[in-house]
């Protein structure tokens, strides 16, 4: 009884992730399949006339909007994360397995030193100087996530190096590559599908703060993050503008945390 109560609770919640997670995403991947002509533009911030979100600060339909505001801050969230696993993984394993403290600190230090800039502050410093376009924002993005991401996969394989079986592998000959990839990063597969989700849920917070304030995508671009930020004067006037995009940049966050919890749940459980 015990066991099928927790499936449903299990179930529950995927479902419910899914759901949630399933509206931008659909949004953000097939919306400019389907958003069409944007047509002629109407009398800012109104509401009716053949636009049944009404229109934004400057007189463009926000439902065609919606459909293409989204693409930009998934796509750059799923690089950014991506790139900042794709060098934090080869350095957290490095350095958890090699027993040379000189190369441990030449890969680890640097990394200290750039995570005690606050990310966000580091994103408007570098942008101040450049002019970065999505793939940019997505580079500085993974940037900033990289010194974290390595912590934790250092300090995973680090556990698992300690145990007996690493010795084992090291004195039957085995390479590098087999013990690091094949034994040691397969030990740590949950630890970093939790901290995915996490860190996914906060790039995309960075990604869609950084667009707010104008990094790596143009004042009038297509964002649900710009739309917010440019449709904010107009909220008690037409609140769609502004309520959708937040709405779905905050089901997006949400959806994606829940999925990753219940799928964890379920592989916490097995045998």
């Amino acid at each position: 009884m015990t066991d099928t109560k927790s499936l449903r609770r299990h179930t529950g919640r995927l479902s419910l992730g899914l759901a949630i997670v399933a509206v931008p995403l659909l949004l953000a991947l097939l919306g400019p399949l389907f958003a069409g002509d944007p047509g002629p533009r109407a009398v800012s911030f109104t509401l009716g006339g053949g636009h049944w979100l009404g229109t934004d600060f400057v007189g463009r339909d926000v439902w065609g909007q919606v459909l293409l505001g989204g693409r930009t801050v998934v796509l750059t969230a799923l690089a950014a994360t991506a790139l900042a696993y794709l060098v934090a993984l080869p350095v957290g394993l490095v350095s958890a397995l090699t027993h040379l403290r000189r190369l441990e600190d030449v890969l680890m230090r640097p990394l200290d030193v750039l995570l005690a800039v606050p990310s966000l502050l580091l994103i408007l410093l570098v942008a101040s100087v450049f002019s970065p376009g999505a793939a940019g924002l997505a580079l500085l993005v993974a940037l900033v996530n990289v010194p974290d991401a390595a912590r934790i996969v250092r300090a995973a394989a680090g556990e698992v190096a300690a145990r007996p079986a690493v010795e084992a592998l090291r004195m039957q000959g085995e390479t590098w590559w087999r013990i690091a990839v094949g034994h040691v990063g397969r030990s740590i597969l949950r630890t970093l599908a939790a901290d995915a989700g996490i860190r996914l849920t906060g790039v995309l917070y960075l990604v869609s703060t950084a667009a707010f304030l104008g990094v790596g995508v143009a004042p009038d671009a297509s964002d649900w993050a710009v739309m917010v930020d440019r449709n904010r004067t107009g909220l008690f006037v037409q609140p769609w503008a502004v309520v959708v995009p937040a709405l779905l940049i905050v089901a997006l966050t949400t959806g994606t945390n829940l999925l990753f919890d219940a799928v964890l749940e379920k592989k916490g459980r097995r045998p």
